[in-house]
Formats: C-alpha cells, structure tokens, sequence
C-alpha cells in the first residue's frame, strides 16, 4: 500500500487509487500530482503479479475467481479500515483505470454506500454479455465519472453505456464522457474532470 498526498489525520477525503493490469500502485498515485487537490490523502494498494483477476472482464465470472472475489475483498478491507478510523465512506473517493476501473465499479455496484466520488477511467462492470445486473441498495447520489474511448481496444462503449445505466438505476449521479478516437488512456478533459470532482467532494 503506498500512501501520497495529506495525512489521513488532516485529510478532507481519501482517495483510493486502483491500478491496471500490468501496472503499479507507483503508476497509479502519479496520477494524484496531476490533480493537484492538495487536502486530498491518495492510497493506491498492489496487486500481486501487477493484476487483480487473470483474464478479460468480460470473461465469464467463475474464470476470474477467486482473484476478484480476493481483490473486491481488498478493496473493501480498505474501505473498512478507513471507517475504523472514522473516515466514512462519504468521504472516500474510488478511482481506477483500465482493469482497475472495472474493478472500481464493480465494487461500487456491490457494496453500494454515499461515497465521495467514484471514477471509473476505460472500465466498466465485469462479466460477459448478458450479465444480470442484479445489485442491491443505493449509492445515493454519490457522483461518479465514467470515462472512455469510443474506439478502446479493451473496453467496448456498449459496457461503458450499460454501466452509466446501471449506476443511475441505483442512484448514482453520473458523468459519462465518451471520447472519439482516444484509444487505451487518459486525456487532459479526464484530469480536468476528476480534479473538479475531487475538489468539491466530502
């Protein structure tokens, strides 16, 4: 776990960062100097072998267990954790990218609360097509940011419109921002956006 930013004692929110597949908690916390929201304490956990799951995430469910099962279970040990601190949940940002992302939203999806934001960056909830979206609870009106290429290699547009959907059905406030042509990354429009998010949340 690598920690950037404030202090969690003087932090106005935390942000849990989650990183791709294939990539770092280190890659992953730069991401909070390009904010630049300085009352904001960053916390960007490992994943073992640089993945959260084995295979796509629009794999079948079962394929990717018991590593998502394990890595949701990161991520709400974290959550846990920063509650037993007395930061709540309202004031805990999510933010991921690539696998990450879907990892990110699907934990919100399951473990639904008022969070201080929830940014989901070239992802979109896991399971193959077809997937119930059976999820219960609110996320009561918790902002979220969903951004992606119309043209991502990885993340089809459909899965990121479904996941808009599906959020709003349980009372998320959602951003969604599709971008012609990006392809696999982050783009300034997306920074800008999460920056403001961050800004106003908690």
């Amino acid at each position: 776990m690598l920690h950037g930013g404030a202090s969690l004692d003087n932090a106005r929110l935390v942000a849990v960062l989650i990183h791709g597949r294939g990539a770092s908690a280190e890659d992953i916390l730069s991401l909070a100097a390009e904010f630049s929201v300085d009352d904001v304490a960053y916390l960007a956990p490992q994943a073992a072998n640089r993945t959260w799951y084995p295979y796509s995430f629009l794999a079948p469910l079962a394929q990717n267990e018991p590593f998502l099962t394990s890595a949701l279970g990161v991520v709400a040990d974290l959550v846990r954790t920063l509650g037993e601190k007395g930061i709540g949940s309202e004031r805990v940002a999510i933010l991921g990218f690539s696998q990450g992302a879907c990892l990110t939203l699907e934990f919100a999806a399951r473990n639904p609360h008022r969070y201080a934001a929830i940014v989901g960056l070239s992802g979109g909830l896991i399971g193959p097509p077809g997937t119930p979206r059976v999820y219960s609870g609110s996320l009561e009106h918790t902002p979220v940011f969903l951004g992606c290429s119309d043209v991502d290699a990885h993340i089809p547009v459909e899965r990121v419109r479904e996941t808009t959907a599906v959020l709003r059905t349980m009372k998320a406030l959602v951003d969604e921002r599709i971008y012609r042509g990006m392809g696999h990354t982050v783009n300034a429009d997306e920074i800008a956006a999460v920056t403001a998010l961050l800004q106003r949340a908690g």
